[in-house]
């Protein structure tokens, strides 16, 4: 064992952290690597049993039980291609604006993330569904590729959340009121980018001009009504069996998730889209999503054993506290720290390593644990959109056309990661946009 002062066992672990990701190295097995380094110099061998303790943990652990059961709905109805239907009909509704496709994007990724609750699979599909159509007519390449980065991450901060699941678990919460207060902010950001697209598009009527008359016209009313209500309907059933049994109590969250992938099935067979290929492909998808996403909650649990284990934890808080800057600094501190880790680390990594050491800070300094869970929830969107490994980015770049670079879809998320600061803020200002509806709906 190596006897050194907690702050330097701090910048240890943080720095060799980088280091693993910056040479290519999974982020499971660099937390789960750098665990065992960093316990057996800090803490010697007995660290071995601390680490069978945590993974059993997760493994015993029934709430995460809704993760592959809500991964499963998303892939039954990403492969059904139920979403090509009402993406189709908001196109039409809105396509007589100015940016109209854009804007329906932004309605069907608010939607489509109620659905699934996964980042992978929203900006996947919207960028194999939508990115083509908003070029053919004409849109700009960068409004484009960051609507579809910012509206494909807000599955993961609208319920149901995978997020907000293992969020709930960490900090104690219940995720029924996570979910419900996680509504607002989510509906808050969504807004934010229709009205960014209005402004922009208003300005510059060329970056994504509106469905021709002669088009639009082509679906009567009633036929565009028909088609709305046709794709609609569904989804919102699916969303209202899913959250309707947590909010009233009838069900848990994991019971719920079970629902959801119930009658996700049965849309697809009323679809008459269900096929055993798509059932097999996506338990299989299904399998290795799940595993990735727990196989870095074991890694992050050991390294965050360690991390505390050794005094890290208490250094970062002194370090936090140090600054003296007071209550709302101090949180501004610590949302800046999220923001900087949201650069460079997976959301589930962020979230086991920060909890710890962020949730006595606050609670030490008088805020409401819910309100500081689901402000960090907002704040993480960041790091989806932010370079260097911002994750939407990439699921976009696998998908798009040549003729979209890399640069094209960095600029296109800029203004986006500043809205999602702007929705922050306003969360901040107004607390009861995060509290109220759980106070409402969760008894």
């Amino acid at each position: 064992m190596i006897d050194l002062n907690p702050e330097y066992w701090a910048l240890s672990m943080f720095g060799s952290l980088l280091v693993g990701l910056f040479l290519g190295h999974p982020l499971a097995f660099v937390l789960g690597g750098l665990a065992v380094i960093f316990g057996l110099l800090g803490w010697g061998p007995t660290c071995l049993s601390m680490f069978i303790n945590r993974t059993y943990g997760v493994m015993d652990n029934f709430v995460l039980t809704a993760i592959p059961l809500f991964i499963f709905m998303a892939q039954i109805l990403t492969r059904a291609r139920i979403a090509d239907e009402l993406f189709d009909a908001l196109r039409y509704l809105f396509g007589s604006l100015r940016g109209g496709i854009a804007i329906a994007m932004v309605v069907f990724s608010t939607l489509f993330g109620a659905c699934t609750g996964i980042i992978g699979a929203s900006v996947v599909t919207m960028g194999l569904l939508g990115l083509p159509i908003m070029l053919n007519y004409g849109y700009d390449k960068r409004l484009s590729s960051g609507v579809i980065c910012a509206g494909g991450s807000l599955g993961i901060l609208i319920p149901p959340s995978i997020m907000l699941i293992i969020m709930g678990n960490e900090a104690g919460i219940s995720v029924g009121k996570l979910f419900a207060g996680a509504i607002i902010p989510g509906l808050i950001l969504s807004s934010l980018y229709i009205i960014y697209i209005l402004i922009k598009c208003y300005i510059r009527p060329d970056l994504a001009p509106a469905l021709s008359a002669e088009e639009r016209a082509s679906v009567s009313a009633r036929r565009l009504l028909a088609m709305t209500l046709k794709s609609l309907i569904p989804p919102l059933l699916l969303i209202a069996g899913v959250l309707g049994t947590i909010f009233t109590g009838t069900a848990t969250p994991t019971e719920a998730a079970a629902v959801g992938a119930l009658v996700a099935l049965l849309l697809t067979i009323a679809y008459r889209r269900f096929s055993w290929r798509d059932l097999y492909e996506s338990m299989i998808e299904t399998a290795k999503t799940t595993s990735m996403a727990l196989i870095i909650v074991v890694g992050a649990t050991c390294f965050t054993g360690v991390f505390l284990g050794i005094g890290g934890g208490d250094a970062v808080t002194n370090f936090i506290l140090g600054i003296g800057m007071g209550k709302w600094g101090t949180f501004i501190i610590m949302m800046i720290i999220l923001f900087v880790l949201g650069m460079f680390l997976d959301w589930i990594g962020i979230v086991m390593i920060t909890f710890p050491v962020f949730l006595p800070i606050a609670d030490q300094m008088g805020f409401d644990k819910l309100w500081f869970v689901v402000t960090m929830a907002v704040m993480l969107q960041d790091c989806f959109l932010t370079p260097p490994f911002g994750y939407a980015l990439f699921f976009l770049r696998g998908v798009a056309p040549e003729e979209i670079t890399t640069a094209d879809i960095y600029w296109g998320a800029f203004p986006f990661w500043r809205l999602m600061e702007v929705g922050l803020i306003i969360c901040i200002l107004f607390p009861k946009t995060i509290t109220w509806l759980p106070s409402v709906l969760i008894k």
